[in-house]
């Protein structure tokens, strides 16, 4: 197969933050002349933005890289890219491993992307994870929508959960500035984005890094005061922020989310375990009290708030009444929606070195157990939609039924209905709910809002 010369390729791996680089490499790339191939095998540049999280996202990479290398083997004008957390972590052991790779790159480096191809069209192999600090990124990104956008408000994590390789590959945190963050989303406003996530590794750390002290002591810049500072950005309808970490989430955070109209009613605060025991092992900073104090508030302030979280089943020592207390958490509170996973072992953590790792077999029944529970209430939690009338933000037609379009209510919830693409998307449009699953909505097309 012939090569195109100028078109690229990427595959990402993993969670929001890793998405919203992979926009801001292939920005970069087509500043550079590049164009976007959906085959990886038409594409002169293949680039894995990649995660380290869970064992098997990573196993995939090496499955892809794999036949990528092979054919680089035949076509020499091939320039194979590890970014992400993967490459942070493996660094030069990845040019061992794979020494047909061209660049190494953690996420610290994603906006230094033009400058590192051009180190490697000198001939050079690279490998640039070294930690630096990330200046203002004036890099346009390519959005894959052109109705929602992703804009990182602070980057990195000082947390230090056992579990967890972030802060290893994703640095110190570091908090952008606010008169930075609104520049990008007045752009995006603009250019007609009409719903903004403002993401983060641990959001809610957002300012801490930041001068700035008020007379009552804390933080001069907080997720709190951000919000309030961009909340008239013209032209955005729709604020989100993830992800959350009960530590540092407030009830004066709470309160900004009833006040302000643009912030949406879904809160999505991971509590990995709901036992007390284990959150210490974890180094969590909490305890399953605390987690459910903050789920009280957020719903005594905004009864109808969807509320999603992650956790994790089978970590390190867990017994069968430490992971009931997860499902009995999980019972009570009634999540929208959980992400769930067993624990997997991943390099450089402490927990990982621990001797009381549980067997595969065990850790696969939990999750089984939990994510059982996890349907059954999402089902029963989804009923409180059926017969109402929702606000729906149209993103895109339904892969499924060309005939019906796909967007989200403020809580989050995906929503199908019958209509013409052209004509609604970027629209936010009243629907009345007929259909309700665990996870989606069907509804009919009222009229466009406002209400």
């Amino acid at each position: 197969m012939t090569t195109s010369p100028r078109r690229y390729h990427i595959t990402t791996f993993g969670c929001q933050m890793n998405k919203a680089d992979s926009e801001r490499m292939a920005g970069i790339l087509e500043d550079m002349g590049f164009e976007w191939s959906e085959d990886p095998n038409d594409a002169s540049l293949i680039l894995y933005n990649t995660c380290t999280i869970r064992d098997n996202a990573e196993q995939k990479v090496y499955s892809y890289l794999g036949r990528q290398a092979k054919r680089k083997q035949e076509q020499a004008d091939l320039t194979l890219i590890v970014a992400g957390c993967v490459a942070q972590q493996e660094g030069e052991a990845l040019l061992r491993r794979v020494p047909e790779l061209d660049l190494v790159m953690g996420p610290q480096h994603a906006n230094r992307l033009q400058d590192l191809l051009e180190q490697v069209s000198d001939g050079n192999q690279i490998v640039a994870t070294e930690p630096i600090h990330i200046v203002e990124d004036i890099t346009k990104p390519r959005r894959d929508s052109t109705v929602t956008a992703w804009v990182n408000v602070i980057y990195g994590c000082n947390e230090r959960c056992t579990y967890c390789v972030v802060p290893n590959v994703r640095g110190v945190e570091q908090s952008r500035t606010p008169e930075a963050i609104r520049a990008e989303m007045a752009e995006l406003g603009q250019q007609g984005y009409k719903e903004i996530t403002l993401l983060g590794q641990n959001i809610d750390a957002y300012g801490r890094d930041l001068p700035g002290v008020t007379e009552s002591g804390r933080h001069q810049h907080t997720l709190t005061d951000l919000l309030y500072y961009v909340h008239d950005v013209p032209g955005v309808e729709r604020i989100r922020f993830a992800t959350s970490h009960p530590r540092y989430f407030t009830e004066r955070l709470i309160r900004a989310c009833k006040e302000l109209p643009k912030v949406c009613e879904h809160f999505h605060i991971p509590f990995q375990s709901g036992d007390n025991d284990i959150l210490k092992a974890m180094a969590r900073g909490y305890t399953q009290e605390k987690y459910r104090r903050i789920i009280n508030t957020i719903r005594d302030y905004m009864p109808d708030a969807s509320i999603s979280a992650d956790a994790i089943v089978g970590f390190p020592g867990e017994t069968e009444a430490q992971f009931e207390h997860t499902l009995k958490l999980v019972e009570d509170i009634e999540f929208d929606q959980l992400n769930t996973a067993a624990y997997s072992p991943r390099p450089g953590t402490p927990a990982a070195l621990w001797e009381n790792q549980l067997s595969e077999e065990v850790k696969s029944d939990r999750l089984q157990r939990l994510n059982h529970l996890v349907n059954t209430k999402a089902a029963a939690r989804s009923q409180r939609y059926f017969g109402r009338i929702e606000e729906v933000l149209v993103e895109d037609q339904n892969p499924k039924d060309s005939s019906q379009v796909m967007g989200r209510t403020r809580g989050n919830r995906l929503t199908f209905f019958s209509g013409n693409i052209n004509e609604l998307k970027g629209q936010l449009v009243k629907v009345k709910i007929t259909e309700v699953r665990a996870f989606s909505l069907t509804g009919e097309a009222l009229t466009l809002a406002p209400w």
